[in-house]
């Protein structure tokens, strides 16, 4: 039986999302609701044939999967809209919104649904996202209901709600990592020689195979490093100088300064 699924806030996330199964093949566009209060903005999706609204109700209604992907400044009002249309018999609800956990939207639906939280990255944009998910009053099918649709774009991990904040630092954060050092990779590759454009697209594919290596192989990091550096050679010559200057300690660094200071909103 397939599933109906309601996204609940069409802003980045909510669209990439929408866009996202539609583009997989295993969700149809008649199978997707999303709202907004300015429909105009989603008149995008509502070409490929998503069925669009400014009723958050009778998008929940209408559904049996719920995917909450507001600010969190708008996560009070909108449950205090739907509550009365949530039913636990109908419904598993999962949400992105960083500032929560499951227990505070329990506090304002009740723990009766079923309640799965989120973290996904930008990346879902082009389906290559790396999701977690969590929960802590979910069954095992609620979970997997869940799962299986962020699995249409791109990996998927269940994990214990404790580690969401870690989670998102690693994860959702961590696009922003790669993407300084592909910047810095990109512009040592102007210095020797290349033109930005070319220097860019050299930098981005070879992260990418870097990370196709450990993901399809399985191996460690240094195990494909001792793979191509050699005595005397130039690229341990390479890792060496970064290492002085500190590559992997600032790395480290930063995300657990990242992660102190999202354990601070708590």
């Amino acid at each position: 039986m397939k599933e109906k699924i309601a996204i609940l806030g069409g802003g980045n996330i909510g669209t990439a999302i929408a866009s996202g199964l539609l583009a997989s093949g295993k969700t149809a566009a008649s199978d997707i609701i999303v709202t907004r209060r300015n429909l105009k903005l989603l008149s995008d999706l509502e070409e490929k044939g998503i069925s669009v609204t400014s009723d958050n109700s009778k998008a929940v209604k209408e559904s049996s999967v719920i995917i909450l992907c507001v600010q969190p400044t708008q996560v009070k009002d909108l449950l205090l809209e739907i509550k009365d249309s949530l039913d636990p018999a109908q419904h598993v609800f999962s949400f992105v919104v960083a500032a929560y956990e499951v227990k505070d939207i329990q506090e304002l639906i009740g723990d009766q649904v079923p309640l799965v939280r989120v973290m996904p990255n930008t990346a879902i944009a082009i389906r290559e996202s790396m999701t977690c998910l969590a929960t802590n009053n979910g069954s095992d099918l609620a979970l997997k209901k869940v799962e299986g649709i962020f699995d249409q774009l791109g990996s998927t991990m269940v994990i214990r709600e404790k580690l969401m904040g870690a989670a998102t630092i690693l994860g959702a954060c961590g696009i922003a990592y790669f993407m300084r050092f592909i910047r810095a990779a990109s512009q040592g590759g102007i210095q020797v020689g290349f033109h930005a454009d070319e220097a860019q697209a050299i930098a981005a594919q070879t992260a990418r195979g870097a990370a196709s290596l450990l993901l399809q192989t399985g191996s460690h990091p240094e195990d494909e490093i001792d793979k191509v550096t050699t005595p005397r050679g130039c690229t341990i010559a390479g890792l060496n100088e970064m290492e002085h200057f500190g590559l992997s300690s600032a790395v480290i660094k930063g995300i657990i300064t990242s992660y102190n200071e999202i354990e601070k909103l708590k």
